[in-house]
């Protein structure tokens, strides 16, 4: 899974996102949007990795300055307001904000209705809002759950139950003793196939605790694309967070 790390150079902070690949070398991927990507594979210790980025600090920064003054994008609060642009299950959708004696959302082909009585109160339109999408979390990750289950049900392990949580560093996590996985809610971005992904990776952890050979050829058997979902929320999903 994606992993956090950050280096210091020239009081300077460089965070970088870690991403464990069957890959030869180290290599440093920096997005238009300002992050940096670095893959490596499961050999390589995480001190090397920063020694290595550390060697490259001046250049990295260097491109970073430069998508920041050819790019200079900043990523607005939504402000509830007809016409937004939201992202949900992998695509954007509209905004529409209408007057109504009952408040409520409501997701209608390509557009989230949000029913208000006074469409010029932010703090309504937005606890409306957050109170659905954590509705829709909850109701999408377990279903996906119960479709994923399947295929590692014949395995012996019972199905976990799921808690949903904002992290910064990992889109799920196992917890084996306490029978539940942890998934992190900004999977509400991605479409269902990475989700999808996320969910069984968790539920093998139940079978092989340890991310090796045997982890990954199971993971392969059951998700012969995986590596396609996995590098679709490392590099797409993750610039919307």
């Amino acid at each position: 899974m994606m992993e956090k790390h950050e280096i210091k150079y020239n009081n300077k902070r460089i965070p970088f996102f870690l991403v464990r690949k069957n890959v030869k070398n180290i290599n440093i991927n920096i997005k238009p949007e300002g992050y940096v990507i670095v893959s490596a594979n499961n050999d390589i210790s995480v001190d090397t990795i920063k020694r290595f980025i550390e060697q490259k600090s001046s250049l990295i920064l260097k491109k970073i300055s430069y998508f920041k003054e050819s790019q200079p994008e900043v990523k607005r609060q939504l402000e509830y307001i007809s016409g937004e642009s939201i992202r949900y299950l992998g695509r954007q959708y509209r905004l529409r904000i209408i007057k109504s004696d009952i408040e409520y959302v409501k997701f209608l082909r390509g557009y989230i209705y949000v029913y208000v009585k006074n469409d010029k109160d932010i703090k309504t339109k937005k606890k409306l809002f957050d109170s659905w999408i954590e509705e829709r979390i909850n109701t999408v990750f377990n279903k996906v759950l119960d479709n994923v289950y399947y295929l590692v049900g014949k395995y012996g392990i019972e199905k976990p139950k799921i808690r949903i949580r904002e992290m910064k560093t990992r889109w799920g996590s196992c917890h084996i003793k306490e029978q539940a996985i942890t998934l992190n809610k900004n999977l509400i971005l991605s479409p269902k196939y990475c989700i999808e992904y996320v969910i069984l990776h968790e539920l093998i952890h139940f079978i092989y605790n340890n991310h090796d050979t045997k982890f990954y050829n199971l993971l392969s058997v059951l998700m012969p694309d995986w590596e396609e979902r996995k590098k679709f929320l490392d590099e797409e999903v993750i610039k919307n967070i």
